[in-house]
């Protein structure tokens, strides 16, 4: 039997997510969509689950849309499928309540990019590479990408990249901001398991309240953003994870927090 285009492990509080048709670079066939998409929402929705990690097998991460399966297809469609699918996952990423980790093994092209920068904490293999890929197909970037580069890197290098389709090395990623740390790719999915670890043991409500803030901090007036900071930090400072910081940090110990 072949095995399955997504595989999910779990260690502990933490969800591995691997794309798994390393012959086609993992690009999004109709199998690893199925998979993703599919299993997304009930790690998200898990309150066992409190950090998930993204990555690829073999030597890329994702190589975007499975070209194989484009065509010219009617615009409203298009539109419809993305609606559906592409943009229900998105959001759902973006405004989880627990932190998600991509860790880039390699390439990370087109669609494979913008999946790398939903991740809150962006890991990059030393042999990892970017690529946009788009406007070489005549393409509109997907999958958020102009919501989410300009914002990690600015709009000039945003524009740049996107238009000129240029390869961007982990180095240079790392240098623009683009990833948060770049690592042997012997050492990559230890560092992300490593890290996922770490953030799941943190208190997951006030990752998620500053997941959410940090969406809006482009998007309102200050005195708006004002007001939502402190609805935040006021749902924050309910929670039992907020009793145990503070009783652990009058004490001097390591607090032990469960999320709630």
């Amino acid at each position: 039997m072949s095995e399955p285009s997504v595989v999910i492990t779990r260690k502990g509080q933490v969800a591995l997510i691997r794309l798994n048709e390393p012959k086609s670079m993992n690009a999004l066939s109709a199998g690893i969509r199925e998979g993703f998409y599919g299993e997304l929402p009930g790690l998200i929705d898990d309150p066992e689950v409190r950090c998930i990690v993204i990555t690829g097998t073999g030597d890329a991460f994702c190589a975007g849309g499975d070209i194989r399966n484009m065509g010219v297809k009617p615009a409203p469609a298009i539109r419809t499928r993305m609606q559906n699918s592409h943009g229900k996952f998105i959001s759902r990423l973006l405004k989880a309540e627990k932190p998600v980790i991509t860790a880039v093994n390699g390439a990370a092209a087109g669609a494979g990019f913008s999946l790398a920068l939903l991740g809150d904490v962006i890991l990059a293999s030393k042999s990892a590479y970017f690529l946009t890929a788009f406007s070489r197909l005549g393409a509109c970037p997907d999958l958020g990408l102009l919501a989410t580069l300009p914002r990690a890197i600015g709009m000039a290098r945003a524009k740049d990249i996107l238009l000129t389709s240029r390869q961007v090395s982990a180095d240079e990623a790392w240098q623009m901001g683009l990833v948060s740390r770049v690592v042997e790719p012997a050492a990559l999915l230890d560092t992300a398991m490593e890290t996922a670890e770490a953030l799941a043991q943190a208190p997951t409500v006030t990752i998620g309240l500053i997941k959410r803030l940090l969406l809006r901090a482009y998007d309102t007036s200050i005195d708006e953003f004002l007001d939502q900071e402190a609805f935040a930090q006021a749902i924050a400072q309910s929670t039992e994870d907020f009793i145990t910081g503070v009783e652990a940090f009058r004490a001097k110990k390591k607090p032990a927090f469960k999320g709630r």
